[in-house]
């Protein structure tokens, strides 16, 4: 199965442990949304562990729910999830000197991602993945 993961990078001034606490908190990912098809969480935990699930209602053209099971759970360093197609969101963190290094990756590579890749969402998925950056940047590095 031919490889398809694309993600982008950036340094943010602040402590990986703040930037983690944030993206393990489902109610956060909406104030860190890049796309817009966040709508709101729908009943979760208050702070993912591995294996917890988590669901978000969302819209992208119409409205629907997607469900999600944390795969990769690193305390500091990295967390990953994925949904029922098996593509796969993860966050890596480094501290480096006066801040953090996160890479956000999205994993198509499972059946079906050929055909996705078909629909330009990778390339989409890459600019939001810019500004969900941008935007935990803003949230705990606020200038």
């Amino acid at each position: 199965m031919a490889e398809r993961i694309i993600s982008v990078a950036r340094f943010i001034p602040a402590p990986p442990e703040q930037i983690f606490d944030l993206l393990a908190s489902p109610e956060g990912h909406l104030a860190i949304d890049g796309s817009g098809s966040l709508i709101s969480p729908k009943e979760n935990p208050e702070r993912l562990e591995l294996g917890s699930t988590f669901a978000m209602k969302m819209k992208i053209g119409v409205a629907y729910s997607v469900t999600n099971t944390v795969s990769v759970f690193e305390e500091n360093r990295s967390i990953a999830w994925h949904h029922g197609a098996g593509f796969e969101w993860r966050y890596d963190l480094e501290a480096v000197e006066g801040g953090t290094q996160v890479t956000e990756s999205f994993d198509y590579s499972k059946p079906g991602g050929a055909l996705l890749g078909l629909t330009g969402m990778p390339k989409r998925n890459k600019k939001s993945m810019e500004e969900t950056l941008k935007k935990i940047e803003a949230l705990v590095a606020p200038a």
